[in-house]
């Protein structure tokens, strides 16, 4: 008997090298924290950054992480709006939209957050939806002479006149690939058939020749 005891000793203490070893060797993931969700990138492009009224321009982007996503890209101005979409297994997406007026847009898409996935949003473009409109201009002969939202008509006063555009609006015109932003300064024009009259140096500006279609964006 007296030989069977340190034997039951020894076991005794291995059982509890055991036990503490037990518990000091858990999972490492047991006291880990959740892992947090990824956080989304988001980039879009533009077909173009104008376009003529009831046209239409291609909206392409791409999310990273990539993979099947709900995508939603926001147009805002004029008669604006929100188009859902989802991105295929490669994260790329497509939408091709058409702006029912003519006016300055921003256009962003927005990746919505998930279990997996922090929330994304791209940068801002810009798009601009032109309408064609008949112009001519005015400046020889009057310049001295007041303007209707006030001030004097000069050689470099830039500007134009049109009849119902509240005065200050900012007014953005393309001719053969040159734009110019200018502001409404004045009344007119009276003839037929014309939105606007140029100044002389909105006309030089954009190389008008006088009278002719150019693009504005009211």
């Amino acid at each position: 008997m007296r030989h069977l005891l340190p034997a039951v000793a020894v076991a005794a203490a291995l059982c509890l090298g055991i036990s503490s070893a037990a518990a000091y060797s858990q999972p490492a993931h047991a006291h880990q924290h959740p892992q947090r969700p990824h956080r989304s990138h988001v980039a879009l492009h533009l077909s173009g950054h104008s376009v003529l009224a009831g046209g239409s321009v291609a909206v392409r982007g791409r999310i990273r992480p990539r993979g099947r996503h709900r995508v939603r890209v926001v147009f805002r101005g004029p008669g604006g709006r929100a188009v859902e979409t989802a991105s295929n297994a490669r994260g790329d997406f497509t939408v091709r939209w058409s702006p029912r007026t003519s006016g300055v847009y921003s256009v962003r898409a927005f990746r919505p957050h998930d279990a997996h996935t922090r929330g994304g949003v791209s940068p801002v473009r810009s798009l601009t939806s032109y309408r064609q409109a008949g112009a001519s201009y005015y400046g020889a002969g009057l310049y001295g002479n007041g303007v209707a939202c006030g001030g004097t008509l000069t050689p470099t006063t830039l500007g134009v006149a049109n009849k119902t555009l509240p005065c200050g609006t900012m007014v953005k015109l393309r001719y053969h690939g040159r734009s110019i932003t200018v502001p409404v300064i004045d009344r007119g024009p009276y003839v037929a058939g014309r939105d606007y009259d140029l100044t002389e140096a909105t006309k030089d500006r954009l190389h008008f020749p006088g009278v002719d279609t150019l693009l504005a964006d009211h």
